[in-house]
């Protein structure tokens, strides 16, 4: 019989706006039990500076540039996770934590994933097994560092019985899918991200309001689309180069085609063209497997945006079911905070947590770092 171990999953997505906290029991195989979910807001302080520093860094010199700013909001992000896991219930039994940290700049074809938090600090200042900087082994391996989540997706699969194959597509800032064909142990994944998901349109509202978001596309609902912006908007993004990135940043899309319009115009256009790219981006995944897949599980913030949901099925054929993955008894805000739960126990053990087909690294590879006293 495996061993279980406790684990604390802590990841900021790209909205910024906070840390997902999750607690797991698991063997890091083929099972997983929850024990606690938490979302901990950034304070205002640390939200405005990783939006503003984020803007600044456009490429790789600018990590240079901007290196004191990001060092010094490293430390504040760094302090808010030990805050957390100095607070939260069950904290005397876990045995380690999967520490993510806050994604400042992503470019695949850099070889570059930088995450703003100082595992060696968090240590120190909680004394757990820390495991971070999850996605360096993978990019010295021929990988994009991401989607990491794919493998844990399959365990959802298998233990709430799931039939395959199933697609989940979780739309964060970036939205991403996972191909799931076979149960656990195959190893048989496909994955990649699809291009923008919340990015953009959290964006536009941000820029052009006092909200973070635009909930439940509220704006985007009584706005009016754009349809010659939104078309010139379409056509850049089809004639793109590097098609073929399997990851993508969400510096990688800015909003300024849509600069002019009103917030809720902005909005519908924002809200109609990230659906448009989602669904044709599925369409064209869906194409390379012998299999037909009928169900997409949906997770993630962007899921709660029903406007947005609808415009995506507008654009997808009938016969293909949307689905929330709540509806199976799993917590769509919380998937990747337990998967790097899961993935720091994988970590420990030294088996995969990136594959050729989700990330394109040469070869199964484990990764992570583990800080310990």
């Amino acid at each position: 019989m495996q061993k279980n171990y406790t684990s604390l999953g802590l990841m900021s997505g790209t909205s910024g706006d906070g840390v997902d906290a999750s607690i797991i029991s698991s063997n890091g195989i083929d099972q997983f039990e929850v024990i606690k979910d938490k979302y901990y807001e950034y304070d205002s302080n640390i939200y405005k500076s990783f939006h503003s520093l984020k803007e600044k860094i456009l490429n790789v010199k600018n990590l240079e540039e901007f290196s004191k700013e990001i060092l010094n909001l490293e430390r504040k992000i760094t302090m808010f996770h030990s805050k957390i896991i100095r607070e939260i219930e069950f904290k005397d039994r876990i045995n380690l934590v999967g520490f993510h940290g806050q994604t400042i700049y992503h470019n695949s074809n850099e070889k570059i994933s930088k995450q703003l938090g100082n595992g060696k600090l968090l240590n120190q200042l909680t004394k757990k097994k820390i495991i971070y900087n999850f996605r360096k082994n993978d990019i010295l391996n021929g990988g994009e560092g991401a989607p990491l989540t794919p493998i844990f997706h399959q365990i959802i699969a298998t233990q709430k019985k799931i039939m395959l194959p199933i697609c989940f597509l979780n739309i964060g800032g970036i939205s991403n899918i996972t191909v799931i064909k076979k149960k656990d142990r195959s190893l048989e994944l496909f994955s990649k991200d699809l291009g923008p998901g919340n990015c953009l349109i959290d964006s536009w509202i941000r820029k052009n309001s006092n909200k973070k978001f635009d909930l439940d596309g509220k704006f985007a609902s009584i706005g009016k689309k754009n349809d010659i912006i939104l078309e010139q908007a379409q056509e850049l993004y089809a004639n793109r180069i590097n098609k073929k990135k399997l990851s993508y940043d969400t510096s990688d899309f800015d909003v300024s085609f849509a600069r002019g319009l009103s917030l809720e115009d902005g909005a519908a256009t924002l809200t109609d063209f990230t659906a448009s790219i989602i669904a044709e981006e599925l369409i064209s995944s869906f194409l390379k497997f012998d299999t037909e897949i009928r169900e997409i599980l949906i997770c993630g913030g962007g899921r709660k945006n029903t406007y947005l949901l609808k415009k995506i099925k507008k654009n997808l054929s009938s016969n293909l079911n949307l689905k929330l993955v709540d509806d199976y008894e799993v917590n769509g805000d919380f998937i990747e905070s337990q998967a790097f739960a899961f993935l720091a126990i994988r970590s420990m053990l030294k088996l995969p947590i990136s594959f050729p087909n989700t990330t394109g690294c040469v070869k199964p590879c484990t990764g992570g770092e583990l800080i310990e006293n």
